[in-house]
């Protein structure tokens, strides 16, 4: 099959998400190509993690996302390109974009989603000023006409389970939003990388919205608590607050601990991970998608950080 060997530029795959992304494309098999801006072309710091990697073949290509020329001649070389820049850059997108068009070969673009849906989630500051770019870009993308697909994987993992969505691991009390029943998604990093690379060269997710929401990575955050103090051997004291408490809690908070705040109460509050059905004519969900992934549950994720 042709399609297997697509070559993948990923922008930004020196970033949190990005790494996870590179990792999978190599995995897969795809030729990748990872921008990185020259000063960072060296620094160990940056792309050590390229070393250890499995799979096809990882190049490195100058470059930078306010370089027009260097975006041009990166996505020439590639037929998709997947943006994994961090959310201070989600708006420098529209710079792909013109390079997309310009290059004029590319079969699909993935623009840096990975997170809730901008589009579907409750209303609270700072979230919705930090998720409003998102949405612009999708427009952008759309106006184009640039063939798609986005990426909408819930809540990383890593950010959230081995704290319990606290500052730091709990030892003796846990502060819950809400009443602690309302069902959140979260799903391995790793997981993300694998889903991504296969929605991007997937036929049937062209020009909609993959939603990553394995079973074993639903659950409460009393379910969370739950299976921490079974693990741990050790009761936490569950404080939970109430929604306007919540909110006043978000609004007191110093930015970025204030976004993070926000994305936990839409998450934790609201529900927003799952208050939607997935609408098949604009949407599908990844593990039916691609039932062969073997994915990491959330139980067999607390078992590994604890």
């Amino acid at each position: 099959m042709a399609s297997e060997e697509s070559k993948i530029l990923i922008i930004g795959g020196t970033g949190y998400i990005g790494k996870h992304v590179v990792a999978a494309s190599a995995k897969l098999g795809h030729p990748t190509f990872v921008l990185v801006r020259p000063s960072s072309a060296s620094d160990p710091s940056k792309i050590g993690f390229l070393q250890g990697l499995s799979g096809a073949e990882v190049k490195i290509v100058h470059g930078d996302l306010n370089n027009h020329e260097s975006l041009v001649s990166a996505i020439k070389q590639v037929d998709i390109v997947i943006s994994t820049v961090g959310g201070l850059q989600i708006a420098d997108q529209v710079n792909i974009i013109a390079a997309i068009k310009e290059a004029g070969n590319i079969k699909r673009f993935l623009p840096s989603e990975f997170g809730l849906d901008p589009e579907r989630v409750s209303k609270i500051e700072p979230a919705t000023s930090a998720l409003a770019p998102k949405i612009a870009i999708r427009q952008a993308i759309k106006a184009e006409g640039i063939p798609y697909t986005l990426v909408s994987s819930n809540y990383f993992a890593g950010y959230s389970l081995p704290t319990l969505a606290q500052a730091s691991p709990p030892t003796d009390k846990i502060i819950i939003f809400g009443d602690g029943n309302t069902k959140g998604v979260f799903v391995d990093e790793d997981d993300i990388g694998i889903y991504t690379i296969k929605a991007a060269n997937d036929p049937r997710t062209l020009n909609k919205i993959v939603y990553i929401r394995p079973p074993g990575s639903i659950s409460s955050h009393n379910e969370l608590i739950s299976i921490w103090e079974k693990k741990t051997g050790k009761t936490l004291e569950r404080i939970y607050l109430s929604e306007e408490e919540v909110i006043k809690t978000i609004q007191e908070a110093p930015f970025p601990l204030s976004i993070i705040l926000a994305l936990n109460y839409l998450v934790f509050v609201k529900g927003d991970s799952l208050s939607f059905e997935i609408d098949p004519s604009i949407a599908a969900e990844a593990t039916e998608l691609y039932p062969d992934v073997k994915y990491t549950t959330v139980e067999e994720y607390l078992s590994r950080v604890l």
